[in-house]
C-alpha cells in the first residue's frame, strides 16, 4: 500500500471527530507501511467551485478529458485513481450527506471517465479498493436509539459502487451533541470496531 486519500467533509475541519479517527487509522497503517503517503482534501477549508455551464456542456458533448472545463474533475479523479485506500470522514446533515461531499461526488462520478452507461445500467471504470466511511452525527440514525432516517449510507453506496468501488465499510459516531462522555464512548466504540479490521490491527483502543 502506497497512497491513502482522506476526504474530510466536516465544517469542523481538523476538529471533526470522524476526521481525527481517520488520521488514527492512517497512523496505524504506517506501522506496516512506513512510506505510506497521505493526500488530505478538506472540502470545507478548501471548497470546490460549483459546477458551471461549461462543465455541464462538456459532459454532454465530445469534450477531451484535458479540456479546461474538466480541470477540477481531473485533479480529483487523479487523486482517487492513485489511492490504494479511500477514507471519507463526513457528518450526516439533514438525513444525508453534506453539500461539500455531494459536490465532490459530482466531480468524480463522471460519465465516460469513471463510469460507462449502457442499456443494462452503469458500470464503474475505476479499480476497486478498500473504502472506509466514518459518519459523525449529533443524534442517532442507526440502531435501537435511531430517531431519524439515514439517506447518506444508501446514497454513498450507490455512488461509490457506480465508480467501481464495492469494498465499503461504514462506521458511525453517533450522539455527538450529548456531552463529552457520549463523545468519548462513541469514539471508543468506533475505534474498537475498526481495530478488528485486518488493515488496522495496530489501532490502539484507549
Amino acid at each position: 500500500m502506497n497512497n491513502v486519500l482522506l476526504i474530510n467533509a466536516s465544517p469542523n475541519g481538523q476538529d471533526s471527530h470522524a476526521n481525527q479517527l481517520a488520521l488514527e487509522l492512517v497512523t496505524s497503517l504506517r506501522y506496516r507501511y512506513p512510506r505510506l503517503e497521505l493526500v488530505e482534501r478538506d472540502l470545507c477549508a478548501h471548497p470546490l467551485p460549483p459546477l458551471d455551464m461549461s462543465y455541464a456542456h462538456a459532459l454532454t458533448t465530445a469534450t477531451p478529458f484535458d479540456s479546461p472545463a474538466f480541470e477540477v474533475s481531473e485533479v480529483l479523479i487523479g487523486e482517487l485513481e492513485r489511492s490504494d485506500l479511500l477514507l471519507i470522514a463526513t457528518p450526516l446533515h439533514n438525513f444525508t450527506l453534506p453539500a461539500a461531499l455531494k459536490l465532490w461526488i459530482d466531480y468524480v462520478l463522471r460519465i465516460h471517465r469513471t463510469f460507462s452507461s449502457h442499456s443494462q445500467g452503469k458500470t464503474g471504470l475505476l479499480n476497486d479498493r478498500p473504502v472506509y466511511v466514518l459518519v459523525g452525527s449529533g443524534g442517532f440514525h442507526q440502531g435501537a436509539r435511531a430517531r431519524q432516517p439515514d439517506f447518506l449510507t444508501p446514497y454513498l453506496c450507490q455512488a461509490l459502487n457506480t465508480l467501481g468501488l464495492f469494498e465499503l465499510q461504514f462506521t458511525y459516531l453517533q450522539g455527538l451533541v450529548f456531552g463529552e462522555e457520549a463523545v468519548r464512548a462513541t469514539v471508543e466504540d468506533a475505534r474498537s470496531v475498526l481495530s478488528l479490521e485486518p488493515l488496522f490491527n495496530n489501532l490502539v483502543c484507549i
